[in-house]
């Protein structure tokens, strides 16, 4: 888990067209589909996603769950564990990405949740704070990130980590 403040990454990671291109071939080449949950992106990932031309082949479905109903009724996180640790939280990342494969017919998710600002934040869970969750073949992890910037410097900096974390995971080992 990364707690330090991160900057948004430019240099990093190749653009997101790029990024989305690998991780359309890794996914194409596995026979695997993708579900997007997402909180504080609202869709973003998704967007990112299906910018590409013939995603509907890796692309299944993508849930923009920003209220706690949506994440409740649309992925089944269960209203209690939102109750005892809030939106933003390792176990409602974690039952985001569970509820969006259970939810769709992918293999693979991608889950975000976070505090973009500008405001909203506190001290335990300051602006910037996100909490990512994946899954893929019935494998779950989670990480929490804290970017620094403006809301629109967060929300794509967790774009980017989101998608970059989950092409390293599905690249094979070396």
């Amino acid at each position: 888990m990364i707690i330090a403040p991160v900057p948004p990454a430019a240099d990093e990671a190749p653009d997101l067209p790029v990024l989305v291109r690998q991780l359309a071939e890794l996914l194409g080449a596995s026979g695997r589909m993708l579900a997007t949950a997402e909180s504080c992106t609202g869709g973003l990932i998704a967007g990112a996603c299906t910018d590409l031309a013939g995603s509907s082949t890796w692309f299944e479905r993508g849930f923009v769950t920003y209220s706690n109903e949506a994440k409740t009724q649309m992925l089944g996180v269960p209203a209690d564990v939102i109750a005892a640790h809030g939106a933003v939280s390792e176990p409602v990342a974690r039952a985001m990405a569970e509820g969006a494969v259970a939810h769709s017919l992918a293999q693979a998710a991608v889950a975000v949740t976070g505090v973009a600002g500008p405001g909203g934040g506190s001290a335990e869970k300051p602006v910037g704070t996100v909490w990512f969750g994946w899954s893929l073949d019935g494998q779950c992890w989670t990480e929490r990130r804290l970017f620094t910037g403006d809301r629109a410097a967060v929300r794509a900096a967790t774009v980017r980590h989101a998608l970059q974390t989950l092409v390293t995971r599905l690249r094979p080992a070396a």
